[in-house]
């Protein structure tokens, strides 16, 4: 039986460790993790078959509770859809294929609820670390299908250095990779759909035509400046996601967490550094380690969330919602 919608409260989520060819075999510091097998390159903190950790839906699949639990988690003014958001952290030893993301229509065409518009908030950079988004202006369709048959396609890309705190907004249809020397939060439509256009001769299927099609020459992506508040920075807010970053001394009110909108729906809270707990009257405590996770419901109960990084360390605390309305789903 589904609960009520006022026991609803906030529960933190269980990762899935993802293997990828480009990934790393020890995730240390950031996950106490090593891979057994292949190497990881993608640790998914709200995936559908990502778990619940905390509470009484303890187990159950995120998939499940954005089923049975859509109203008390989203608000009833969402679209009829299931999670609207897929994050990640992703960590690359070697270049990401060169690839591109359909929009909402191009995926339906092809039997795909939905495209993948995405951005990369940057945790962690060494020095001269790039990303490319887009290509050079003037660069032309039939350029970039010569440059991925010549195995040139690099020289057509626009190269952005980031630094740690650096947002990237990549609208679906940009031509896009992620190169090694960075660790990145990356928050997507709730969508896995990427066409390789490029994989640096890697034994893996490209997807060249229907790259093609979905690349647009001119798109919105790059470098996002930040907007500061009074108590939060706001990275990015865009048609799908709101992304603010907010530091935590001492404690803070769920009301504080909302911000002067008060607008109540999901929220995920994300611990960038630092650790902190949730307590409320009406749920156990939540523990919220470092690169951990909790959702917070539309329905949430009120709540405290409280730095225990330790005396004089900050919590970073990146608060990621979906916006509405969003596309049609």
């Amino acid at each position: 039986m589904s609960a009520p919608i006022s026991e609803l409260a906030p529960f933190r989520i269980d990762p899935v460790f993802t293997a990828r060819v480009w990934g790393f075999r020890n995730l240390r510091p950031w996950y106490d993790r090593v891979a057994e097998g292949d190497p990881i390159g993608e640790v998914w903190l709200t995936g559908d078959d990502c778990t619940v950790a905390t509470g009484p839906h303890a187990g159950q699949k995120l998939s499940a509770i954005f089923s049975e639990q859509k109203v008390p988690l989203l608000g009833a003014d969402a679209p009829p859809a299931g999670s609207p958001l897929l994050i990640k952290t992703i960590f690359a030893r070697e270049k990401l294929s060169v690839q591109v993301h359909p929009d909402d229509a191009m995926a339906r065409k092809y039997g795909q609820p939905r495209g993948k518009t995405e951005c990369w908030y940057t945790l962690a950079a060494e020095p001269g670390a790039e990303v490319a988004v887009g290509v050079k202006p003037g660069t032309t369709l039939g350029e970039i299908k010569q440059g991925i048959h010549a195995g040139t396609l690099e020289q057509s890309l626009n190269r952005i250095p980031v630094s740690v705190g650096d947002m990237i907004y990549v609208d679906a249809g940009t031509v896009h990779a992620i190169w090694p020397g960075s660790i990145l939060l990356e928050t997507q439509q709730n969508s896995d759909v990427t066409y390789r256009m490029y994989d640096y001769g890697r034994p893996r299927q490209l997807h060249i035509e229907k790259s093609l099609e979905a690349t647009k020459l001119v798109t919105r992506a790059g470098k996002v400046a930040p907007l500061e508040l009074a108590d939060r920075t706001v990275l990015i807010d865009v048609e799908d996601f709101r992304i603010e970053r907010i530091p935590v001394n001492g404690k803070l009110t769920s009301e504080c967490l909302r911000g002067a909108s008060g607008k109540r729906g999901l929220a995920y809270l994300f611990a960038a550094s630092g650790t902190a707990q949730l307590t409320g009257t009406e749920f156990e405590p939540i523990d919220l380690p470092a690169r951990g996770i909790v959702a917070i419901p539309a329905a949430s109960p009120e709540f405290m969330l409280e730095n225990l990084s330790g005396a004089g360390e900050s919590l970073e605390l990146i608060r990621i919602t979906p916006n509405w309305p969003a596309r049609a789903v």
